[in-house]
């Protein structure tokens, strides 16, 4: 009798020799297509495309407010192997638009994940593409600059030609990111107290988890234009109790709160 993990293996195998995936394309702006798998929800998405060289954290890339409105390239080969957890986000969900990487792996090995990375795109309703050329989709964004393009993921099978067309006609359609105010789409709707530390193997109840540091010593007022979770919880390990406000709030408001600091996140 076969062992689960050996019929695993066999599975694994037998989908990458015939790839069953839904097909998906990207379209530049210019016309230039490349055609893929699906990774993620089925649908079309139009934004900004620019890349990213990160070797790892593909799921606080993806949580990062500061790819609203952004499709993202992971330029590193092989995404996906350490699956996806409740505790990586960099923010309460999803802001990149869509997601472009070469290779997914087809096995999900770490003590933290709860999904696969395809599970959370889907659950999300991210749209993204695997088994493209990242390279020199790569070299096209670093000589022309980030540009728009579109892509469209089949629910299954194949596309067809309609549907790259209409993929083309979207990302030339798009339009531009100048003159949008990202920070007020992506920051609080209200003030909120910060005082969780960062991750550890032996987290506030001696357990793998976050750690609940003093926050006394100081107090920061934080603007939000994106911030990402993991500035404060360093600013919480060194003893900051922080109070973010939203990227809107008048300095005059700030200055009463009698701060010992002012922070302006990234966003």
């Amino acid at each position: 009798m076969q062992s689960a993990s050996l019929l695993r293996r066999e599975s694994i195998l037998s989908s990458i020799i015939t790839d069953t995936r839904p097909q998906a394309a990207l379209v530049l702006a210019d016309g230039t297509t490349f055609l893929g798998r699906s990774i993620g929800a089925a649908g079309m998405v139009n934004a900004e495309v620019v890349f990213n060289t990160s070797m790892t954290g593909y799921q606080e890339i993806l949580t990062d407010p500061s790819y609203t409105g952004q499709i993202v390239t992971l330029t590193y080969p092989h995404i996906g192997n350490v699956g996806v957890n409740r505790e990586d986000c960099e923010s309460k969900r999803v802001y990149a638009a869509g997601l472009i990487i070469r290779c997914a792996s087809p096995v999900v090995s770490n003590f933290r994940a709860e999904h696969s990375l395809g599970e959370y795109l889907k659950h999300s309703g991210v749209v993204g593409i695997s088994d493209i050329d990242t390279r020199r989709l790569t070299r096209i964004l670093r000589s022309k600059g980030a540009q728009p393009g579109a892509i469209i993921a089949a629910e299954q099978g194949e596309l067809s030609a309609g549907q790259i067309a209409e993929a083309a006609r979207a990302a030339a359609s798009w339009g531009s990111m100048v003159g949008r105010d990202l920070a007020k789409e992506v920051t609080t709707d209200k003030p909120y107290e910060w005082t969780e530390g960062t991750w550890t193997l032996k987290g506030a109840e001696g357990e793998p988890g976050f750690t609940r540091p003093d926050t006394s010593r100081f107090h920061v007022v934080a603007y939000d234009f994106g911030v990402k979770r993991n500035i404060l919880r360093l600013l919480a390990d060194r003893g900051i109790r922080v109070t973010v406000v939203p990227a809107q709030t008048p300095a005059s408001d700030v200055l009463a709160m009698n701060p010992d600091g002012v922070f302006l996140s990234n966003g």
